[in-house]
């Protein structure tokens, strides 16, 4: 289901609990919401529909992805940028990584580790500050 984009500060301020298999529906309406907001939104993270659960989405070469619990154990070439966020206005400073190694669960609870780079790392961590209720 397509959920409205969340703009409460303080719930987007909130750390997120972690995720279970219960969470599963959250994870598709996240989805959902992402697919929806395509052309404007490349990442999500729960707390952006209303859930403060630690599940993130983001589209990474030509395909969606979903992670359960995502922890960035790995970081590599630190840089600045400027980011834009559906739940918030306008364009903000931060700093990101150029390489990242992410854990996470995938829908069955299972731990897998995977290694990103470039713009699919910068928004694996944008959420994952999401998750830790950082606000760019």
């Amino acid at each position: 289901m397509v959920r409205e984009i969340c703009k409460d500060i303080m719930l987007l301020s909130a750390r997120a609990r972690k995720a279970t298999l219960e969470d599963k529906e959250i994870a598709e309406d996240l989805l959902d919401t992402l697919k929806a907001n395509s052309e404007r939104c490349v990442g999500m993270a729960a707390n952006m529909i209303g859930k403060a659960v630690a599940i993130i989405a983001f589209y990474n070469d030509g395909k969606y992805e979903v992670m359960y619990n995502p922890e960035i154990v790995k970081r590599e070439g630190l840089y600045s940028t400027e980011e834009g966020c559906l739940s918030l206005e306008g364009v903000r400073p931060c700093k990101r990584y150029k390489n990242i190694k992410v854990k996470y669960q995938n829908e069955e609870m299972q731990t897998r580790f995977k290694t990103y780079s470039g713009f699919t790392a910068q928004i694996i961590q944008h959420e994952a500050d999401h998750l830790e209720g950082i606000i760019i």
